[in-house]
């Protein structure tokens, strides 16, 4: 009997998917710190070429979250990035960043995935503190090999540099509205202002939209009327790098200032921190208080206080987390230049517990005896 072969299976041909990469379903998402994020999506987006995570505004749970998990010893910003972590976890990120420094919090980054790990979270974290002070050829290799395999050096690089362009116009609308906004003739309306120019420079895909956003934004702050008093009290603000400048951590007290009439300036953001510091300039300034690198943002917050007492300002208000060492450190120069100048300087240290109530009333106090000695000089 003739064996007959089994019939040919014949497989349908798979049907082409549109190709996808991996990066491409990555979700990245970042620490919380003040309006930096509008940066931070930007670079996601348009430069790794992935998804930006946003994340919603914090809630008294996030400080919770970061100290339950944390050492006690460790310093407040470390605790509310901590808990912007875990909150990005439960919302879905598969990337964190952490490009916190230049103090102590660059070796943050190990210790906090350490943390998470511990706690049966899988992600990936892309920690810029392993390559600070390297090219930004490095930066972006580090890039390709957390997030985005296929991401061109070249077009990396571009991209960074039109996120630092995006970090210098924030900043300059930044500095506009703190020195106005303390007298606006309606209530509101800097903010809404502010918001809307966010808004405008949040949805920005290059350098020629982020041009367009910061012309019209600062046009809009511009023309808003204000009631400016002849002789208003300025006050600057000092301080460590991360609570200084994050309302979040320093309980919206730029905000309060304002509410009370103040111009308020604060030298301290990424710009002059990040992308204009020159350490040798600033030391040279304070020679008189100061010979050695005390730290992150030693420097800069003397070289501020000096720099605001010489300018006759009425005030300085010095911000620090709880155990910042480099700013304790600063704490008795400052108490030198103010003697020096007769320039009165506030000192206020963070941590997770610090309330509204009690900042409200220093401040109020602070404000109150500069308007009555500004009232002497007349």
């Amino acid at each position: 009997m003739e064996r007959r072969r089994p019939p040919r299976l014949v497989l349908p041909r798979p049907r082409r998917r549109p190709k996808r990469d991996r990066h491409a379903r990555t979700r990245v998402a970042f620490l919380r710190y003040s309006y930096y994020d509008i940066v931070l999506k930007f670079f996601v987006e348009h430069v790794l070429d992935a998804d930006y995570l946003p994340l919603p505004e914090p809630t008294k749970r996030t400080v919770e979250l970061g100290s339950r998990n944390s050492n006690d010893s460790v310093c407040a910003p470390f605790k509310h990035i901590l808990g912007d972590y875990l909150e990005a976890l439960e919302l879905g990120a598969d990337v964190l960043v952490q490009f916190a420094g230049p103090c102590r919090l660059g070796y943050y980054g190990e210790l906090q995935e350490s943390i998470l790990r511990d706690m049966g979270y899988e992600f990936e974290m892309l920690n810029f503190a392993t390559v600070t002070g390297k090219p930004l050829t490095d930066y972006i290799e580090v890039c390709k090999k957390k997030v985005n395999p296929n991401l061109s050096v070249p077009h990396g690089v571009r991209g960074m540099l039109t996120a630092f362009k995006m970090i210098e116009c924030l900043d300059e609308a930044q500095d506009f509205y703190l020195t106005h906004a303390g007298f606006e003739a309606e209530r509101g309306s800097f903010d809404r202002a502010l918001a809307a120019y966010h808004a405008e420079m949040r949805a920005a895909a290059n350098e020629r939209d982020i041009a367009e956003a910061q012309r019209r934004g600062l046009e809009s702050l511009r023309a808003l009327p204000v009631r400016r008093p002849a002789r208003p009290v300025r006050v600057g603000v000092v301080g460590e790098y991360f609570t200084a400048a994050d309302p979040h951590s320093n309980l919206g007290l730029e905000r309060k200032l304002l509410d009370l009439g103040v111009e308020v300036h604060r030298q301290l953001n990424m710009t002059n921190r990040n992308l204009r510091y020159n350490e040798r300039n600033l030391r040279a300034g304070i020679s008189d208080y100061v010979r050695y690198d005390m730290g992150p943002t030693s420097s800069m917050t003397i070289a501020a206080a000096l720099r605001y007492a010489q300018e006759g300002f009425d005030g300085v208000v010095h911000l620090k987390s709880a155990g910042c060492t480099p700013e304790v450190d600063c704490i008795p120069v400052l108490q030198q230049v103010s003697r020096d100048t007769g320039l009165p300087i506030l000192y206020l240290s963070y941590d997770s517990q610090t309330s509204d109530t009690g900042l409200d009333t220093r401040l109020e106090a602070f404000y109150d005896m500069l308007a009555m000695k500004k009232e002497k000089t007349i």
